[in-house]
């Protein structure tokens, strides 16, 4: 029996045909017309002046504070509730990440908690040239507030949005919001290019030297010449060639994770103690990953059990991210804690969402879930 994937990359023909394209251009190496391209076409979609497609979202990160200047003795406040790239590409710069809880809500950084915590940092004179919310499983931050409460105390935003291409937050897409953005095109992501990232901003001189730092930070001489310590953190013209045809099918695939979206709200809609996760005006969300949040108590059984249950059955599921603050690596790290990304991730479990599901599988989860929440009612009853 074939396993389905959580969120599994959705290829076509298109894109087999755009590599093609872009290997027949003789542009192997990294950088070319493909590269150039996905630039230009994702700026203009997200409305911004430039962006830099690279390796990675964790390079773009890195990259992007590094253009800020961030470095050892910051402090930059950024989600608990996230992948462990944002804490690390913050610590990559020298800088010392803080953990701020999540609203247990949307499980989005908490701006109330924010506010605390940057007032408290204020007080100890500690320097805090940046702050990196991130978009939660394809929900926008709450930028209108932390918007304020950056400009309140003199600090830039990077918003990290690996997960929310396709979003909105008061009318602005997601990769717009912040002095500069970043997304991640990984192979689970609503698009990818296998693997990669991209930095977005309107700040020509930022651009400029996050694009330098991802070629070596070689100087613009005929021969090799490095007046400092640069990255080799550029994207491909081959993999910038999916981009491209993945950046043209991005509508269609958006809306089946709102197919699938939907169909998980009516499947628990009668399932006591079980409730799909940011249900709660998700209309601008990109529904990357649909989750569900179990009460034990109210259930009779937990997320753990359901998740026991798919993986028998050949069904990829995941628990939320472990919050940063709980990581071992980042045991040291300050945080803003009030418990709520804690519950997130014990009573949170994400199920398969991507565009790329056919009918026959999307019938077998349902089928699966179905098959458990009937047997533990008869039980229970």
């Amino acid at each position: 029996m074939t396993s389905i994937l959580l969120s599994g990359p959705d290829m076509s023909d298109a894109e087999r045909a755009a590599v093609i394209t872009a290997f027949d251009s003789g542009w192997i190496a990294p950088l070319g017309p493909a590269v150039d391209a996905f630039e230009q076409k994702m700026a203009e979609r997200l409305g911004r002046r430039h962006a830099v497609a690279l390796s990675s979202g964790t390079a773009a990160l890195h990259l992007g504070l590094l253009a800020w200047g961030v470095g050892p003795g910051d402090v930059v406040p950024t989600a608990t509730m996230t992948f462990a790239a944002t804490a690390n590409a913050i610590t990559y710069t020298g800088a010392t990440p803080y953990f701020v809880d999540a609203d247990p809500e949307t499980g989005q950084m908490d701006p109330d908690l924010l506010e605390e915590v940057m007032s408290e940092l204020r007080r100890q004179r500690r320097p805090v040239p940046a702050i990196v919310p991130v978009d939660l499983l394809g929900r926008c931050a709450d930028y209108t507030r932390i918007g304020d409460i950056a400009r309140r105390y003199d600090s830039r935003v990077l918003a990290d949005s690996a997960e929310s291409l396709g979003a909105e937050h008061a009318g602005i897409p997601a990769g717009k919001h912040g002095d500069a953005a970043i997304l991640s095109f990984n192979g689970n992501k609503v698009m990818t290019t296998s693997g990669g990232g991209m930095y977005l901003t309107d700040d020509v001189a930022a651009a400029a030297r996050v694009r330098f730092l991802a070629t070596q930070a070689r100087e613009p001489v005929a021969h090799y010449e490095h007046r400092e310590i640069g990255y080799n953190y550029r994207l491909s013209n081959l993999l910038a060639g999916v981009g491209l045809a993945q950046l043209d099918r991005l509508d269609g695939m958006l809306e089946r994770r709102r197919d699938r979206r939907e169909a998980y709200a009516r499947l628990v809609a009668d399932v006591p103690g079980v409730e799909v996760f940011q249900r709660e005006d998700d209309e601008r969300d990109n529904c990357w990953l649909t989750a569900v949040l179990v009460d034990p108590e109210v259930a009779g059984f937990g997320a753990a059990d359901l998740e026991a249950a798919l993986r028998g059955a050949g069904i990829e599921s995941r628990p939320l991210w472990k919050p940063m603050h709980l990581q071992p690596v980042f045991e040291s790290a300050p945080a803003g804690i009030t418990g709520a990304a804690e519950r997130l991730f014990v009573t949170g479990l994400a199920l398969p969402s991507g565009s790329g599901l056919t009918g026959e599988e999307c019938a077998r989860v349902d089928s699966a879930l179905e098959d458990f929440f009937g047997s533990r009612a008869e039980r229970a009853a």
